[in-house]
């Protein structure tokens, strides 16, 4: 270790908190940066090794707790504005495959591991390259169960991800508590699209899709049942999003609280007033919900990982299901006049995770039936879309 480095660390070793040797926890075919900082505006701080971009970031600190499925998670536009904290504890361990990225970019503005690996020896098909390129710092070597158990207990935080090298503890503190909180943030315009973009073809029956956040396995999804699909950016008119008779409607997943999104809202409930058959998804669930007179209130935590069940209240059936979100609809709002019922709920808190119209071929589920956490249980999601709509084309 040169001179430089020597020097640099001397504040980290003469803290109580120890500092995590670089080859224990990033694979030496990634390379690290460095030491680095994850900071929390309660004022705790957790050493750690800089293997993403080498730049500072911060947003909402928040936990995943899947096994795979990380270049998903980093490429989800639901994580914009967010830390994410993955707490099984080897990442990297198998390639990325570009097919498999939700969309352009990666969304989050950090990740978070205890140990950072590479399985292949191909750079670019490697985690940290898609980090490096698109600017979004990580850091290895963190106690990723000490911190979960801190989030359970004090609910959502805003946290900072240092850049190499970054010594003062108080300063990176300050910088954390400088965030801006993310309920004060309109992601949705962020990660939005500015134009409209079809896929299919002209002779196949339309579906059209309002891009809040969307991930390409919904289109996926959409066109592997013969569908058209038509994207509309989040700001869309309903005279626009309704031209060429459309046989139905998806609101996509997407960043951010829905009591900001006004605009939306209004949409929707333009879109019910039509009967058309109607997919709400995540974001687009709870902007339905809105639309329909309930409320909406932030988990203390949120919603993030592979196995998540839901039982659906008519059949009784359970589903295992991808979850990613920081919001719920508060069932007891909803307005017995609205035509809507609860029809899902998740067994770990009894959150609302669906609802449905009493007589409009309407369904909205808070989970990600495009995710494949391992089991397909949520794909009919999907189906029952295309029911609605074969039944309303009689």
């Amino acid at each position: 270790m040169n001179e430089r480095a020597i020097r640099s660390l001397a504040p980290y070793r003469r803290s109580l908190i120890p500092l995590p040797e670089s080859a224990s926890v990033v694979d030496a075919r990634i390379g690290d940066h460095g030491p680095a900082l994850l900071t929390l505006e309660d004022g705790s701080v957790f050493p750690g090794v800089s293997w993403g971009a080498p730049i500072a970031s911060g947003g909402d600190l928040v936990m995943n707790t899947s096994q795979s499925g990380y270049q998903e998670i980093c490429t989800d536009p639901s994580y914009a504005g967010q830390v994410v904290l993955m707490t099984y504890p080897l990442i990297g361990n198998y390639g990325r495959l570009i097919a498999d990225d939700q969309s352009t970019r990666p969304w989050l503005r950090g990740l978070v591991v205890a140990h950072a690996t590479a399985a292949i020896s191909d750079d670019a098909a490697q985690l940290a390259a898609l980090l490096r390129a698109h600017n979004v710092p990580a850091i290895a070597g963190v106690e990723t169960r000490s911190l979960a158990r801190r989030l359970r207990e004090t609910g959502a935080q805003r946290a900072r991800i240092s850049a190499p090298w970054e010594s003062d503890f108080e300063a990176a503190v300050a910088a954390t508590k400088l965030i801006t909180p993310w309920e004060s943030e309109d992601f949705v315009a962020q990660v939005s699209p500015t134009r409209v973009e079809t896929y299919g073809d002209a002779n196949e029956p339309l579906v059209v899709v309002v891009d809040f956040g969307l991930k390409s396995n919904i289109v996926r999804a959409l066109r592997s049942r013969g569908l058209r699909v038509r994207v509309h950016p989040h700001n869309t008119s309903s005279s626009d999003l309704l031209d060429g008779g459309p046989v139905g409607v998806v609101l996509s997943p997407g960043p951010g609280d829905p009591a900001r999104l006004t605009g939306p809202v209004a949409l929707a409930r333009e879109i019910i007033a039509t009967g058309r058959p109607l997919l709400g998804i995540c974001l687009g669930h709870q902007i339905v919900a809105r639309a329909a007179g309930a409320e909406t209130k932030r988990l203390a935590f949120g919603h993030h990982g592979a196995n998540h069940p839901v039982r659906d209240l008519p059949s009784g059936r359970v589903y295992v299901t991808a979850q990613n979100h920081e919001v719920e609809v508060v069932g007891g709002t909803l307005p017995a006049d609205s035509g809507f019922e609860v029809s899902q709920i998740n067994l770990n808190d009894g959150s609302v995770e669906g609802l449905r119209h009493r007589e409009l071929p309407i369904e909205t589920v808070q989970y990600h039936p495009e995710g494949s956490p391992g089991p397909l249980d949520a794909t009919p999601v999907f189906d029952r879309f295309m029911s609605a709509i074969a039944q309303s084309e009689r």
